[in-house]
């Protein structure tokens, strides 16, 4: 016996300790489930290709709750450690992590506008250090989804966060779409989630219906501005699917673990030896429908059976 035991205290001491040769720092500018469901994407895809959690790579995930100043902290910190590649989802993080370093490759993702935002000035082949994904949301498909549910809105108020170059361009998109249908568009902005619903109750009277993009800032305090909308039965309308699981009454958008899936088997090429520089810059594929009858009926409002009838999914 006492042979054995000193046998296997030998055989721990001389086990080594894992210590992966690739690490994979990833970050984003705020935690809500559209953003943690693609940082799951991505590991669960680089996991698929060989790039495992523990055991042949470091998977790092720190948030930058909801601080562009954190999120430049994190990127430099991850340059710092020298990763292998920085993995930023969102625009404010991309941007921090390119003001970092010219070095390190690059993989963003849930960007809406890469160009915009200056992280890129291709997309084909877009040089240097970066590449990565775009979730630019099918703005027109929104517009006629809310005249669907909401013939008469007359009426939209938007809530975003300006300094947020991807929530910009997605109003200025709004608009674009949003005139030839016939409604007006009624902005609403903050700078901070504690903004959030005193920025939804300013549009009270003033708006037939509320949309909120697919901004990080908003999106992560978005319960409060339900409750406006409940309270004044306002319809609310989202643009990624994951708040229509919250409270909004519907949305058209991607499901963001599949957009992280999507960016991970890029992130698995740039560890194989590609050039981020060298990928086209991708755009998220897939178009789910998701309605949520009991959230309508808060805000006073029916959806539509033939609306309820092709949604992929109808939250209970």
């Amino acid at each position: 016996m006492r042979k054995l035991g000193f046998a296997l205290l030998a055989a721990v001491f001389a086990a080594p300790a894992f210590a992966a040769d690739i690490t994979v720092g990833v970050t984003a500018i705020v935690e809500h489930p559209a953003l943690d469901a693609a940082r799951d994407g991505v590991k669960d895809a680089l996991a698929a290709e060989g790039f495992v959690d523990g055991d042949t790579i470091d998977f790092v995930y720190q948030s930058a709750q909801g601080a562009p100043a954190t999120a430049a902290q994190i990127a430099r910190q991850f340059v710092g450690d020298a990763v292998d590649v920085i993995v930023p989802i969102s625009t404010p993080s991309a941007q921090a992590a390119l003001a970092a370093t010219k070095d390190i490759p690059i993989v963003f993702t849930a960007v809406t506008d890469p160009l915009a935002a200056e992280l890129v000035g291709s997309l084909m082949a877009p040089g240097g250090n970066i590449t990565g994904l775009s979730d630019m949301s099918p703005m027109a498909e929104h517009v006629a989804l809310i005249k669907e549910i909401t013939p008469d809105v007359k009426t939209l108020g938007v809530l975003f966060n300006p300094g947020e170059a991807n929530s910009v361009s997605l109003v200025d998109r709004l608009k674009e779409v949003a005139g030839p249908a016939g409604i007006e568009v009624v902005e609403a902005s903050v700078t901070k989630s504690a903004d959030v619903q005193a920025a939804a109750r300013s549009l009270i009277g003033k708006v037939d219906a509320i949309y909120v993009p697919t901004d990080n800032t908003v999106v992560s305090a978005l319960e409060a501005a339900i409750l406006v909308a409940e309270e004044n039965d306002i319809p609310f309308y989202a643009g990624d699917t994951d708040s229509v699981n919250r409270g909004a009454i519907a949305s058209v958008g991607f499901n963001y673990y599949d957009i992280g899936v999507q960016t991970g088997k890029v992130v698995a090429r740039v560890l194989n030896g590609e050039a981020p520089g060298s990928i086209d810059v991708s755009f998220a594929t897939g178009s789910d429908l998701f309605v949520n009858p009991g959230a309508a009926k808060k805000m006073g409002v029916s959806i539509p059976a033939a609306v309820i009838e092709r949604a992929s999914t109808v939250v209970e």
